[in-house]
């Protein structure tokens, strides 16, 4: 089963029209730049494509954590962390306690950062924070189809939605009962 809306979020690697003055865009570098651009030639705007920074939290209550199952492409169906993009004007520790907010409709205190997942094969960086939940109080938001929580033999390893999820819960387990392990970095393809 699949979401039925008809919006669908592109990710692409360059523009058509400038933002600016709306003129078509030429694929070119820039003066004093070494790399291709989406420039305007009409106003002079360069427009830039960075990562996307993705923000949520590992939530824990005594030995168990928090999963959302997801009710949006992509993974519909499969368990995740709550996490998602940053918006604008917040911080990652902001965007990781509204996240979870929003997609577990849970109140946490939040803790260290735990990894640090580079995707460049999507132009994504992701950023976990290790939480501890403040109470049992938790419920699906829009994009959960259910929440809850999971023993670490529990965890249903083969419906997880992401790698960069699966990287982050596989490390927490590792490093348990440890307070505060060390932030992992990696790069995943």
């Amino acid at each position: 089963m699949t979401s039925n809306s008809t919006f669908y979020f592109p990710a692409p690697i360059t523009q058509h029209f400038c933002t600016q003055c709306g003129h078509q865009l030429t694929r070119m570098r820039p003066p004093l730049d070494n790399k291709e651009r989406d420039c305007c030639t009409h106003c002079g705007a360069v427009h830039y494509r960075n990562p996307l920074p993705v923000v949520g939290t590992l939530p824990i209550w005594e030995d168990k954590i928090l999963l959302c199952k997801r009710a949006i492409e992509p993974c519909y169906g499969k368990w995740t962390l709550p996490a998602g993009f940053m918006e604008l004007d917040e911080s990652t520790e902001q965007g990781a306690i509204r996240e979870t907010l929003e997609e577990a409709g849970a109140h946490i205190q939040l803790q260290q950062l735990l990894t640090i997942l580079d995707v460049p094969s999507v132009s994504q960086v992701h950023l976990y924070y290790l939480a501890t939940l403040q109470n049992l109080h938790f419920t699906p938001g829009e994009e959960s189809l259910e929440v809850q929580l999971f023993s670490f033999e529990n965890i249903p390893w083969a419906e997880i939605a992401f790698p960069t999820v699966e990287k982050t819960l596989r490390y927490y387990i590792e490093c348990y009962p440890h307070s505060t392990p060390p932030p992992l970095h990696l790069v995943l393809p």
